[in-house]
């Protein structure tokens, strides 16, 4: 009976079907899959966001808190919004870093239901209600979408603003009379640009299918909205900060380019294999051809995808991050062609079971990676440990030992709920140029510097020759006492038995007695 129940509502209601799975594991997402991703989806919005609601600033931002400004090629818009939002939080009461976490992801959660909804929209605008289906219920269910999409991840941020641009172009007409809708467009998908500024190849894409299709007017309508809104949010932020518009975006552009070697580089068909693999074989193959077949009859939503696919594939620096913004678009686009083609092609007409088949093996990995990925605390000993040490209110400096390997992760300071200073003690010296940093080659440092920079705690990263990289620091710090160990989640384990370039590894607390006991701090 709910069998029957549940075909019948997929049948009649299949869009509400789609929106609750979505909620559902996006809200499980929010609640479990504590911590963050990557560097970037805290540390560049979390960490600076609560320094400036606390008083400091985080690595030097700011023009007033640097010896000769210049800007760090972040957006302010994106930061600027947590930054409110961490305001409000103060004067509410709520101080609790987990708690105000939950609320960011939450926040994200929601937010992120717009890709779900635009994406179910647009394909049933351009291929029907069985590819609407299809898409509404991948984008709601592909294993990756719910845990990337409740992180600060501004490559999952941008797209409702780029999805919501496409719908409404979309559902405009082809008149003069609908030039401001087209405008309004604009507008909206300008905003992506402030949010990640790789965003303004897909715009500019959007605005060439608009003229390839001689619609010469609604082109420069959407450009002028787009470049209205960029320099609404991002110029005239920059001009107040900095003094000139696009401050930001100018560095960010020299770092890149200057940069483009010295991270992640690969072949220029990474992001091919990387589409068509966690779009699960031979599915994302079938949607890898039906995307290709649409260069000409959906060239709106193709031509600015396949702009930013070229751009990021002939571009060194290729993190897998970078091409999530048109992962939507290559769904959306994937299930049209795909369908339009099978719906013509004898041998799929004749091999309906194959496909189901095919579709039945998706299925079954994708809900297992599914069930993995969802919950998933990510850098959990990290978090934890800040957390740990939060209970200590009076810890005015850390040391991480991490000789074990090169250079040293930084710590959350936000979970520990203030700016304390850090020492840096690894293979390689840290560039970090934080006031709060301090990277140290040797432990000497410390043999001439002032009592009143030694450190309460010193976490050791990783129990490799654990037992002799204690010995050392006590040569210097004799009264050491174990505190505690925190454990990398079961999936951060796993990532790192996979790549050992993935720091995650067990945190190991010592607590400085002779330091804390002339302070008088005590756990709480």
């Amino acid at each position: 009976m709910p069998v029957k129940y549940l075909k019948q509502l997929w049948n009649e209601k299949p869009f509400l079907v789609i929106i609750l799975l979505a909620a559902f594991v996006r809200l499980i997402a929010a609640i479990l899959s504590k911590g963050y991703g990557m560097h970037d989806d805290h540390f560049l919005v979390i960490e600076p966001s609560q320094a400036w609601v606390d008083g400091t600033d985080y690595d030097n931002w700011l023009p007033k808190n640097q010896v000769n400004p210049v800007p760090q090629g972040h957006s302010f818009f994106y930061v600027g919004i947590h930054y409110l939002l961490f305001l409000f939080l103060k004067f509410a009461g709520i101080s609790n870093p987990q708690v105000k976490m939950l609320i960011v992801r939450l926040i994200h959660a929601a937010f992120s239901m717009i890709i779900v909804t635009a994406g179910y929209r647009i394909a049933g605008k351009i291929s029907g209600g069985k590819a609407a289906r299809q898409v509404g219920i991948l984008l709601a269910l592909l294993w990756f979408m719910p845990f990337m999409s409740v992180h600060n991840l501004v490559e999952i941020v941008c797209i409702p603003f780029l999805m919501l641009g496409i719908w409404m172009i979309l559902k405009s007409g082809d008149t003069k009379n609908d030039i401001l809708k087209y405008a309004a467009a604009g507008l909206v998908m300008g905003i992506a640009f402030s949010v990640r500024f790789q965003s303004l190849l897909f715009i500019g894409g959007t605005a060439l299918a608009l003229l390839f299709t001689r619609k010469w007017y609604h082109a420069i309508a959407f450009g002028t909205g787009a470049l209205i809104m960029i320099f609404i949010i991002q110029g005239i932020t920059d001009f107040f900060i900095w003094g000139y518009p696009f401050a930001e975006l100018k560095e960010y552009v020299r770092y890149n380019i200057e940069a483009r070697n010295e991270y992640l580089t690969d072949s220029w068909y990474k992001y091919l294999l990387l589409i068509c693999g966690i779009i699960i074989p031979p599915l994302g193959l079938f949607h890898l051809f039906g995307f290709l077949r649409t260069k000409r009859k959906y060239l709106l939503l193709f031509l600015p995808a396949i702009i930013f696919l070229v751009f990021h594939s002939m571009f060194p620096n290729k993190q897998e991050r970078f091409i999530f913004p048109i992962i939507p678009f290559f769904v959306i686009l994937g299930v049209a062609g795909w369908q339009d083609f099978t719906g013509k092609s004898k041998f799929w007409l004749r091999n309906t079971g194959l496909m189901k088949g095919c579709l039945l093996f998706f299925w079954i990995i994708n809900i297992i990676l599914l069930a993995f990925v969802t919950p998933t605390y990510s850098k959990k000993s990290r978090v934890e440990s800040m957390t740990y040490l939060s209970h200590y209110p009076d810890i005015n400096n850390l040391m991480i030992e991490d000789t074990n390997r090169g250079s040293t992760v930084p710590l959350p300071l936000f979970y520990l709920g203030h700016w304390a200073n850090i020492y840096q003690l690894s293979q390689e010296v840290s560039k970090k140029t934080a006031s709060h940093y301090h990277s140290l080659e040797s432990l000497d440092y410390f043999r001439s510097s002032n009592p009143a920079e030694y450190p309460e705690f010193i976490l050791f990263f990783g129990d490799k020759n654990l037992d002799g990289r204690l010995k050392n620091v006590m040569t210097i710090f004799p009264s050491l006492q174990y505190e505690t160990r925190i454990d990398p989640g079961f999936t951060d384990r796993f990532m790192t038995w996979i790549n050992p370039a993935n720091k995650n590894e067990s945190m190991y607390i010592y607590r400085n007695v002779s330091v804390n006991e002339a302070s008088g701090n005590k756990h709480q």
